[in-house]
Formats: C-alpha cells, sequence, structure tokens
C-alpha cells in the first residue's frame, strides 16, 4: 500500500520542540522507523508550515497519488476549516494522528475540526501515534 504521511506546522522541529511533551525523536527518526517497521508499504512523507502547501498535497492524494492517509496538522487541526474541506474529498482509509493528548491539553486543543472528517483519531501515544495510524489505515483497507 502506499501511505501518505503527512505533517502539519512544527513538527519539522521534532527534538527540538518541547521534548517533554513530544520527545527527543526529530522527524526524519520518525520516517525511518515507520520504513523500517513497515516495508510492505511504500511511504510518502511530507511536512510543510503552510496551510496551502498541506491543502496542494490532499489534493494530490485526491488525484491517487496515495492508497492511505495518516495526517496530523498539528495546529490546523484546530483551526483549519480549507484543510478540513480538502479533507472531505478523500475516499481511502484516512485517520488523524496526534503526538500529545490534546484532550489533555489546553482547552483550544480539544476540539479537531480535520478529525471529524477522518476515519478516526489517534491522540496521546507520542510517536507510537504514528504506528498506531499505519495499523489503523491498514486494518481500514481491508474492510
Amino acid at each position: 500500500m502506499i501511505i501518505s504521511v503527512l505533517n502539519g506546522p512544527n513538527l519539522n522541529m521534532l527534538g527540538r520542540r518541547d521534548p517533554e511533551v513530544y520527545g527527543s525523536q526529530t522527524l526524519l527518526d520518525l520516517e525511518k522507523e515507520l520504513i523500517q517497521r513497515f516495508p510492505e508499504h511504500t511511504f510518502h512523507f511530507f511536512q510543510s508550515n503552510v496551510e496551502g502547501e498541506l491543502i496542494n498535497e490532499v489534493q494530490s492524494i485526491v488525484e491517487g497519488k496515495s492508497e492511505a492517509l495518516v495526517i496530523n496538522p498539528g495546529g490546523y487541526s484546530h483551526t483549519s476549516v480549507a484543510l478540513r474541506d480538502a479533507l472531505t474529498l478523500l475516499n481511502i482509509p484516512r485517520v488523524e494522528v496526534h503526538i500529545s493528548n490534546i484532550h489533555a491539553r489546553e482547552a483550544f486543543r480539544e476540539q479537531s475540526v480535520t478529525g471529524a472528517v477522518m476515519n478516526g483519531i489517534i491522540t496521546g501515544f507520542g510517536l507510537s501515534s504514528y504506528t498506531l495510524g499505519v495499523q489503523a489505515v491498514e486494518l481500514l483497507a481491508q474492510q
């Protein structure tokens, strides 16, 4: 399966940003770990701090670039109606992931406008949220 793993704003700073919340591994470490853990899949990784670039990437998935999506929209989870609208175009397994438990943080982080149009949300398991996200899209693809 070809799986797109998209990351939103500030996730390029993993390993440096709030390591007590997000851990010490970098985004590159995470990508290498997913490739090693799931050699049967092809991964397409993309990160941007720019909302429009993330929307363009989702639209490229609509055009057939991938067969499943694991996305951590970062702060856009809580604010981006435009990204949510792009995600509604997808007709593939799609799971939103968050490193921290968004429900145990600031009140504004508890609502995910993007998560409402996903098959599910995995939140609070550190970088293992991505592994669980890949396993979730695998299960969804079998249904």
